[in-house]
């Protein structure tokens, strides 16, 4: 039972995970279309157009892994205090890289450093993701082996 339901947490998690790389696979594919023939030559869109569709998958993605982190923070209560704290700096950190792409009009609006900066911060959040689920495979919750608690008489 506890490792079935360590599975099914592993599972969404990654089916999620999968999910959003097929539909950042597939944006970027229509976006390579739309941009080049199959000869290799660039269409008549123009630079601005192309920068636009890149800003708009950014926002798109960091919209996403937004939702999601928000998603594992209610999902974890209960845990460790550091592993909570790991998550929810990497909601903030989400929330902060979805701000700078949702105000960005062009990449002059984003600073290298920021670009920099956003690089490192995903690979933060990466590690926070799979200390928790190394943490999860090994420590499994005592809630998620005997439900909740209710003293008798009381009701749902």
């Amino acid at each position: 039972l506890q490792l079935a339901q360590i599975e099914v947490f592993k599972q969404g998690f990654n089916q999620k995970l999968e999910e959003g790389q097929k539909k950042l696979h597939q944006m970027w594919l229509d976006w390579s279309r739309k941009f080049s023939k199959d000869s290799g030559e660039e269409s008549s869109a123009g630079p601005e157009e192309m920068e636009s569709l890149a800003l708009l998958m950014a926002h798109s993605v960091t919209q996403q892994l937004q939702i999601t982190c928000c998603k594992i923070v209610s999902a974890i209560e209960g845990l460790p205090s550091s592993l909570q704290d790991n998550v929810k700096q990497s909601l903030k950190i989400m929330e902060e890289l979805h701000a700078s792409f949702s105000v960005a009009k062009s990449f002059q609006d984003l600073s290298s450093s920021v670009l920099t900066q956003s690089h490192r911060n995903l690979a933060v959040i990466q590690e926070y993701m799979e200390g928790l689920l190394d943490y999860l495979e090994n420590n499994i919750p005592l809630s998620w082996l005997v439900g909740p608690f209710f003293r008798l008489g009381e009701e749902e």
